[in-house]
């Protein structure tokens, strides 16, 4: 399996990780993890691409991707692609923590795309809508969809999974019917 990013900046709450290729990266609410010991689980949170040089900003060239990439394919070595991830559980040994790791990811680790028995694992419980909850630096409502919509994909499906964390949601957001109703509409 190819990896899909590298950690350049890493904490115990998060980490961000730069793709091998500018404009790749993994979607928005996917799972990952690291190759590091212990492996750190989270999921991705924001997208980022711009200028691989400080204080430079890219230029328009009025010109699509396509005709960029054919008459001026340079540019495209002056650009970055960074993914920052938050932290949702980490694993030791086999068994998955729900908890902070105990040691941020280090510098370098390669990151992948979590395998589909190890996303049911993370998602089976609420504990990472918990963790999304109580996170101030990511938008909780996309990320709570595109989370459950992951993890809802993996299971075909299951409506009786999505039910399940519709009542977990509930109790969230129990002061707020209306932006449950929003979350709960958009995730299907």
């Amino acid at each position: 399996m190819k990896h899909i990013g590298e950690v350049i900046e890493s904490s115990t709450k998060n980490y961000v990780a730069q793709s091998p290729s500018v404009g790749e990266s993994p979607s928005f609410g996917t799972f990952v993890k690291t190759d590091s010991t212990p492996v750190v689980y989270g999921l991705v949170c924001e997208i980022i691409t711009e200028s691989s040089e400080p204080g430079r900003k890219p230029t328009a060239y009025d010109m699509t991707i396509d005709e960029l990439k054919r008459e001026q394919p340079q540019i495209f070595e002056l650009l970055k692609t960074e993914f920052h991830v938050l932290t949702i559980a980490h694993a030791q040994s086999k068994e998955i923590k729900f908890t902070l790791s105990p040691l941020p990811p280090p510098i370098h680790s390669f990151i992948y795309e979590c395998t589909d028995k190890e996303k049911k694992e993370l998602s089976e419980q609420d504990f990472f809508l918990r963790t999304i909850m109580s996170s101030s630096s990511v938008p909780l409502d996309d990320l709570i969809i595109s989370s459950l919509s992951n993890a809802s994909k993996i299971r075909k499906n299951d409506d009786e999974y999505i039910i399940r964390m519709g009542k977990s949601l509930s109790r969230y957001f129990k002061d707020d019917y209306g932006r449950l109703s929003s979350i709960l509409r958009r995730i299907l």
